[in-house]
């Protein structure tokens, strides 16, 4: 119970102070209800939208009247389908394909996924045989066997997967999860109860070794170590510290201090593994894919020390839009895993059970890339498409194998795949979808009875409403259509690319213009703030030289889904012409210093920091 009336703070619709309604509407008779005052009026509290009145929606003890309700819904309605036209900045397909018309009649339904995609379950307002539906489609994109079908005699062989509740962070965390328990040997759906065995398995040795390399290889054996390049997802810093799951920065200033591989004697290791230097010789300017000879330094030298790889690689990030060359890394790492015995190894779990897995984890952050990337494969290999990408499509998929040439035998490479529905595909909330392999799949809790089915996704209760977005796609728009779409979506990016590039010369102004072969994105100086604000642009600033704070360039970028038009990127275009539209004063640098958070000195959630993006 409140002890102070706050009666000066206005708080209702229509400025009504807080104790007035509620003399009004509850407190005629009896004494005060059990409730908390505002200290502070919440309208000046709170960053106010452009374009909304905070007050309008804030909820007083007696709801809103029918008009309130409605004039608040109608101005809410009208603030996102303007900020809706107008975004162009992220990775977000704002084309919802007609939902409203077809699916809306859902929302009389609370539809529940809770628990195994492929179990019922007990509760039956689901919508898991769309849900399948749908994992098939991206198995068969994906190059995974497929239906998940328990009764095959390769089924440990076969995909499984989920569709997420929240978009590929999601996903991301529950595969590095995965991959976690995966090296550190815990069991496996698959396992069979007759690997019961006696023998504590022995990590890799050879010959030359010395009894203290032995040592830190069997110390090592179970502590895997994450490398994921510095133009990975500002989320994975976030996983691996939920997950508590060893970066290689982390444990090399830990325990290797000094002998990074990359930095020579004395050196200090990198927050993570350095993307591909551009003409600067530096990372910033690069393509944003990440470098895979150091990448393969750093992964040699852990591997040597005993512990598994736990690897995540980019298939369209989320500034650059950077494609890592997945089948390239895999060639480059495959000796590596073969010389330390990474390939197959055995890990001992439970009361003396022992199994044989691979030592590696390979996991392709496909939020972007992996729901159009085989539509575009499809037109490179099809003579009829008359399809010449900029450079190859590179392979990202279950499909890709290498073989070693010595038994000729070929290794499957990926372990687990994630896509976000939100981005390309489009849909009115952040979803996705997880996919990996049985033999990988982690063993659930014991079944919960309270459900019916094993609990093997990561949230527990998931939305069932989003396989059902998923399918409406999908159901609409054929390979062919799928393909026209990925196709117009390349023209117009290059289209954007050159109306910037002959801005920059009609005005004598280095736009500082760049895009990564097959991106969906371009990226330039950053405008003035009135232009960002009016078209969602996502803004990032850059060292182009690590050494020289004065190297410091400001950008943005413009994501092109098929929500985006000729005529957006003409009328973006026309208004970068104002005499304004670019500021010379840079943005300053941001200090590690936190400070409170106000509607005056609130950071946009779409600076997204290049450096440092770990917790201090």
């Amino acid at each position: 119970m409140s002890q102070v009336q706050h009666s000066h703070i206005p708080y209702g619709p229509e400025g009504i102070p807080w104790r007035d309604i509620l003399q009004t509407a509850m407190l005629a008779e009896g004494p005060a209800p059990l409730i908390t005052d505002p200290d502070r009026d919440p309208i000046e509290a709170y960053p106010i939208p452009d374009g909304l009145d905070s007050q309008e929606f804030q909820l007083p003890p007696t709801g809103l009247s029918d008009e309130q309700r409605e004039i608040a819904l109608r101005k809410l309605e009208k603030y996102l389908l303007l900020k809706r036209d107008h975004l162009l900045g992220y990775q977000a397909n704002q084309d919802m394909n007609g939902y409203r018309q077809e699916l809306s009649r859902f929302m009389e339904c609370h539809i529940n996924n809770i628990g195994d995609p492929f179990k019922s379950g007990n509760f039956k307002p689901n919508s898991k045989v769309v849900e399948q539906a749908v994992l098939d489609y991206f198995a068969a994109l994906w190059n995974a066997k497929w239906p998940h079908d328990p009764s095959a005699p390769d089924f440990a062989e076969r995909y499984w997967g989920y569709v997420l509740t929240m978009g590929s962070t999601e996903g991301n965390m529950y595969a590095l999860w995965n991959g976690r328990d995966y090296l550190q040997g815990k069991a496996l759906i698959t396992d069979p109860e007759g690997r019961l065995r006696s023998v504590r398995p022995q990590p890799f040795k050879s010959p030359e070794d010395d009894s203290a390399e032995q040592d830190d290889r069997r110390r090592n054996a179970y502590r895997p170590v994450a490398f994921f390049s510095e133009d990975t997802h500002y989320s994975f810093t976030k996983a691996v510290r939920v997950l508590d799951i060893d970066t290689f920065h982390a444990i090399g200033e830990r325990e290797y201090q000094g002998q990074c591989p990359l930095r020579g004697s004395g050196g200090t290791w990198p927050l993570e593994v350095p993307s591909q230097p551009g003409p600067s010789g530096h990372s910033s300017d690069g393509s944003g894919a990440i470098d895979v000879s150091k990448l393969r330094e750093l992964v040699e030298f852990f591997a040597a020390k005993g512990h598994p790889i736990l690897v995540s690689l980019n298939f369209g990030s989320t500034f650059k839009c950077a494609y890592d060359d997945v089948r390239q890394v895999s060639e480059a790492l495959f000796p590596v895993f073969k010389r330390y015995g990474l390939l197959e190894r055995e890990v001992r779990y439970g009361e003396n059970l022992v199994d044989v897995r691979r030592g590696f984890w390979i996991h392709v952050d496909g939020a972007l890339g992996a729901a159009y990337m085989p539509f575009l494969r499809m037109a490179e290999n099809n003579p009829v498409c008359e399809y010449q990408p900029e450079v190859s499509i590179p392979e990202f998929d279950f499909g890709l194998t290498v073989t070693d040439k010595q038994s000729q035998r070929a290794w499957d490479m990926v372990h687990s795949i994630v896509m976000s529905g939100h981005k390309w595909i489009g849909a009115p909330w952040p979803c996705g979808i997880f996919m990996t392999k049985v033999k990988h799949q982690l063993r659930p809790p014991d079944d919960p009875a309270y459900i019916g089915s094993p609990d093997t996704t990561f949230a527990g209760s998931r939305n069932g409403f989003s396989p059902v977005i998923l399918w409406q796609y999908l159901a609409q728009n054929s390979y062919d259509r799928q393909i026209s779409r990925a196709r117009d979506a390349q023209r117009l990016t290059q289209y954007l690319e050159q109306q910037l590039r002959q801005l920059s010369k009609k005005i004598n102004k280095d736009l500082y213009v760049a895009r990564t072969p097959l991106a969906l994105t371009v990226r330039f100086r950053r405008p003035n703030d009135k232009i960002i604000e009016k078209w969602s642009l996502s803004a990032e600033s850059l060292l182009m030289d690590p050494r020289d704070p004065q190297s410091q360039r400001d950008y943005v970028h413009v994501f092109i889904m098929h929500s985006a038009t000729p005529e957006k990127i003409d009328q973006l275009i026309k208004e970068l012409h104002a005499p304004d539209a670019f500021p010379d004063k840079p943005i300053t640098p941001s200090t590690a210093t936190p400070t409170p958070l106000t509607s005056q000195n609130i950071t946009p959630v779409a600076l997204i920091p290049h450096t440092g993006r770990g917790f201090q």
